[in-house]
């Protein structure tokens, strides 16, 4: 699976990225950050990339001009509530203070939330202002309180729309002109995603596709 936006592209996790990940997941920057901070060992890294690759999970290495910048995902998919956990890090510094950031999420919200409908949760914890301020930004409401170090966080389309000028806004300031391209490979056919994701798209935008020598596209 490959989404494409300008110069942002997200592609679904592979087994062959699962080692730079692991590197950069075990940073003291951004192990600091999560709610596991243990030292991943090769062998819990390839553990875990079986166990979330499936149609209940959607990974991404983001890259920005061709260059890996961070990871973002779905996780945990219900695709009868129609719900999802959302996280995203990055490692590369230089693009922390640009529009980058809120660029990547602000595609992933569109599709996830606007075009599937689906209900985003986010953990977070209470001492990271800037994560906090950044979900808010997008439309995250605080749902509950998980323990002493963290809050949970949703997003539906409800919230979202609250905060639909402001987005649509940044949207149209931000993000490059054209529309964004979602193509489905073979072995998103193999695993099931696809199909649960064919199966929950809106019936224009299944409309809107073409078969290519790479897989299915649609755009949206």
């Amino acid at each position: 699976m490959i989404i494409s936006r300008g110069d942002i592209v997200y592609k679904r996790l592979q087994e062959e990225d699962i080692e730079l990940l692991r590197k950069w997941r075990n940073s003291k920057d951004i192990s600091r950050t999560m709610i596991y901070r243990e030292n991943i060992t090769r062998e819990m890294q390839k553990k875990w990339f079986d166990s979330i690759n499936n149609k209940y999970n959607l990974y991404f290495i983001i890259e920005y001009k061709e260059k890996k910048i961070g990871l973002i995902n779905g996780k945990d998919i219900d695709w009868e509530k129609m719900s999802m956990e959302t996280g995203v890090f990055y490692w590369d510094k230089s693009i922390l203070k640009s529009h980058i950031p809120i660029i990547c999420s602000l595609i992933f919200g569109e599709i996830g939330v606007r075009v599937f409908r689906l209900t985003a949760f986010a953990k977070i914890r209470k001492d990271n202002a800037n994560a906090r301020r950044f979900n808010k930004l997008l439309g995250f409401e605080v749902y509950k309180d998980i323990d002493p170090e963290y809050q949970l966080y949703k997003m539906n389309i409800d919230s979202y729309t609250k905060r639909s000028k402001v987005i649509m806004k940044a949207f149209n300031i931000l993000l490059p002109k054209g529309k964004t391209n979602f193509l489905l490979e073979k072995k998103d056919y193999d695993c099931g995603i696809a199909q649960m994701i064919e199966k929950n798209m809106p019936e224009i935008i299944l409309n809107n596709s073409e078969n290519t020598d790479k897989g299915k596209m649609f755009y949206f």
